[in-house]
């Protein structure tokens, strides 16, 4: 097999660094300033991907979400829209991990070889990036694989990393029969807002809200929407630096908001009224709001899910179509959101692993799945079939016909793809619209269980493994047994521990009856991983 064309030449450019990579949840992330080869690197994987799926679009995002500043990470996107096939995952990390060009190249080759890929078609790979100060210099190396490669590129620029998602699955279903849309920021705006007003016909209450964009991408492009909404919502946007990138989730944004559970820098918040924060490349979202005494109260992810599970559940009733409709969470999930999807609403609830890649793959099986881990990463699930079956039903009275309207532009408001904070925040105001819901409302469908998140830096945390959902440890030995005869002490006490994908620390959950025993509870079960002094 011939060598890549100027694979040593370009390689000597991004020099692979003295560490190991691993594509893990969100791809690979780390310090931007070692990330150079391996993004390099994505590029020949990514062209590779696109020609083993015969030409099909792929799309890659270099984004670090919601961590600080110095850090980024890349990750490819599949031509529905949906994470990296798992397979691929494994020959990314080969990728990024081989230690010369020699290696590299005799890896492709043993890629090309056992998948029988045919390298003569073009791979064609779309990419884009969010707002960090590192995002252009890791573009040239992404670049620099793409000359080696000799894949049909497309930049795309500063997009969030739903847009691109949305972009790379219209992209792959433009000349089919059912096309998700028009291939252009403009085309996905366009399609939220007509959704948004369908959803809407017949209310004539405008929404306002103020937005925390954690500094970050979705800043801007949820004031680009705005404009496609003139009169049904208003929107004011803090934390809108986006062009000043060292202020990047900087006391600010989804991911502050839910592990401080606090407010965010740069909002004083008005009574009763509601607030959202985005994350950095605006994939998350949650809300909160301030309460007639001054407290604090925390909308996340799981609040969002029983919201939407509620709406969803009703208007399957109404529109008298069959299918199923059911919730994913994982194991931190509020004790109290599964019970009340649970016991009120009567929803069956499957429980994953952490990963959107987990809960999208098991909101499949469901006619409806609504999915959100408690960061606020989410979005719902229609299944093709359901929706055929919702535009061919024989209506037998307008109250089903509206229910059956709904939920086929709730298809076309709720990204399919993966989470979108720009998609989720309309759709939750759509549904407070709908059922004239305060924030007060909808906190008060059930009250969380006092919880807490902590992070401990660990020396390795891969010894850290776990088994029924993440719920338990199964190594380090002996530990998950020290974690039961604490969590025992504690009324309605809940912990588990658990690596973190994206850093290097071990993750701890808690919760119990009251803030004081959750953050006790987090404290002492954090003390167990801690060698001694």
């Amino acid at each position: 097999m011939a060598p890549l064309k100027n694979l040593a030449q370009l390689s000597l450019r991004h020099p692979k660094p003295k560490v190991v990579f691993s594509y893990g949840t969100a791809g690979f992330r780390t310090k931007a300033d070692l990330l150079d080869s391996t993004i390099f690197r994505v590029g020949l994987l990514a062209t590779l991907r696109s020609q083993y799926l015969r030409n099909r679009v792929v799309a890659v995002m270099i984004t670090a979400s919601h961590n600080p500043p110095e850090d980024n990470g890349v990750k490819v996107v599949d031509p529905e829209g949906e994470m990296l096939e798992a397979h691929w995952e494994t020959y990314a990390t080969s990728f990024a991990n081989a230690s010369s060009v020699e290696e590299l190249q005799t890896l492709y080759n043993q890629l090309v070889e056992k998948l029988e890929i045919d390298t003569g078609i073009p791979g064609r790979v779309i990419y884009g990036r969010d707002s960090r100060e590192s995002g252009p210099r890791l573009v040239a190396a992404l670049e620099d694989g793409f000359k080696v490669s000799g894949a049909e590129v497309a930049d795309y620029g500063v997009v969030t990393t739903p847009q691109l998602h949305y972009i790379v699955r219209c992209l792959n279903t433009k000349e089919s029969s059912d096309s998700y849309g028009e291939p252009t920021e403009l085309g996905y705006y366009e399609k939220l807002s007509e959704a948004y007003k369908k959803v809407l016909n017949g209310y004539s209450k405008a929404y306002s809200i103020t937005i925390d964009a954690a500094n970050g991408v979705g800043g801007p492009k949820i004031e680009e929407l705005a404009k496609y909404l003139e009169g049904f919502i208003s929107v004011k946007v803090v934390n809108n630096k986006y062009d000043q990138p060292q202020l990047l989730n900087s006391n600010c944004g989804a991911d502050y908001v839910k592990t401080q559970q606090k407010l965010p820098s740069g909002i004083e918040p008005e009574n009763l009224k509601l607030y959202a924060s985005f994350d950095g490349d605006a994939d998350r979202i949650v809300f909160f709001f301030v309460d007639e005494e001054n407290n604090f109260k925390l909308l996340d992810g799981d609040k969002i899910a029983t919201l939407c599970a509620s709406f969803l559940h009703d208007l399957a009733v109404q529109s008298d179509v069959g299918f199923s409709l059911g919730v994913v969470q994982t194991a931190y999930a509020n004790g109290s959101s599964t019970e009340y999807l649970t016991n009120t609403l009567k929803v069956p609830v499957e429980c994953t692993a952490t990963g959107v890649k987990h809960l999208h793959h098991a909101a499949q099986h469901f006619g409806i799945g609504v999915y959100f881990e408690a960061n606020g990463h989410g979005t719902v699930l229609f299944d093709p079939n359901i929706i055929g079956t919702l535009k061919a039903s024989k209506v037998s009275s307008p109250a089903q016909q509206l229910a059956i309207d709904s939920l086929l532009a709730l298809s076309d408001l709720i990204n399919q793809t993966v989470g979108d904070a720009i998609s989720d925040l309309l759709l939750v105001i759509a549904i407070l619209t709908i059922k004239d819901w305060s924030p007060s409302d909808w906190d008060s469908c059930y009250t969380d269980l006092p919880n807490r998140l902590s992070k401990v830096e660990v020396k390795d945390r891969t010894i850290f493994k776990t088994t029924d959902a993440e719920r338990r440890l199964v190594s380090p030995p002996g530990l998950q047994n020290k974690i039961d005869d604490i969590v025992k002490q504690f009324p309605k006490g809940r912990s588990f521990v658990r690596a973190s994908g994206t850093e290097n620390v071990v993750r701890v959950y808690a919760e119990s009856t009251s803030r004081v025993l959750a953050d006790e509870l987090a404290l002492k079960v954090s003390r167990l991983l801690k060698p001694p002094q």
